[in-house]
């Protein structure tokens, strides 16, 4: 079983039934990145051109033909960032930054070999978004990526060129220690083994037909 499979405690997550204020113990300091602002941006980029790098296998025979691409991690790296204070708009900061998005790129070559190889695709923000007052612990600008392509034509050797959607959100964050009320220690529920039923239906089956 799990928290969320035939598990009965009310020392577990899940939905609150009754009144939330029961159960309630202690105030708890915890350890925790606070997130003090964000924004999502989704856009659609054409002709986006993927240089490849890190073929496997190494040595593919040209041309390639697309397959995919996706993001190999929900973490964008950050470069060039400048955090300008807005003077009229207390809080608030122009903040602007170059997001690069590792990516893996999925192809056939000349020879009928599936292969990949890496890549990755830099956007440029350009927003604004709220900043903590002036404290001795400094916050950071962190950055959350996707990206998926079904489109992609292969453009020069070791080059395509792509269609793909992409996300990216940006958010203002402190690690910090932060008072939260607490029920107590979370009941862990023993695991429920994962097991293929081959009998099941056939031992449900009556001995001799109707």
């Amino acid at each position: 079983m799990s928290f969320f499979c035939n598990f009965q405690s009310d020392r577990c997550p899940g939905a609150i039934n009754g009144n939330p204020i029961n159960g309630l113990c202690e105030k708890v300091c915890v350890q925790v990145k606070k997130v003090f602002d964000a924004c999502m941006q989704q856009v659609q980029l054409t002709d986006t051109v993927l240089t490849l790098t890190n073929f496997y296998p190494t040595t593919p025979t040209y041309p390639l033909t697309f397959v995919s691409a996706k993001s190999t991690t929900s973490e964008g790296v950050i470069s060039n960032l400048l955090v300008d204070p807005i003077d009229e708009r207390p809080h608030a900061a122009r903040v602007k930054a170059d997001v690069t998005i590792p990516v893996s790129v999925a192809y056939v070559d000349a020879a009928g070999v599936e292969g990949v190889a890496t890549s990755s695709i830099t956007i440029n923000k350009d927003v604004i978004l709220n900043i903590p007052s002036a404290s001795i612990m400094p916050y950071s600008v962190e950055a959350v990526v996707s990206l998926v392509s079904t489109q992609g034509t292969y453009t020069a050797e070791n080059q395509f060129t792509i269609d793909a959607c992409v996300t990216v959100i940006l958010k203002i964050v402190m690690d910090v220690e932060l008072l939260i009320p607490s029920y107590g220690y979370t009941a862990i529920p023993p695991c429920q083994e994962y097991t293929q039923e081959v009998c099941a239906g056939f031992f449900e089956l009556p001995m001799y037909p109707e």
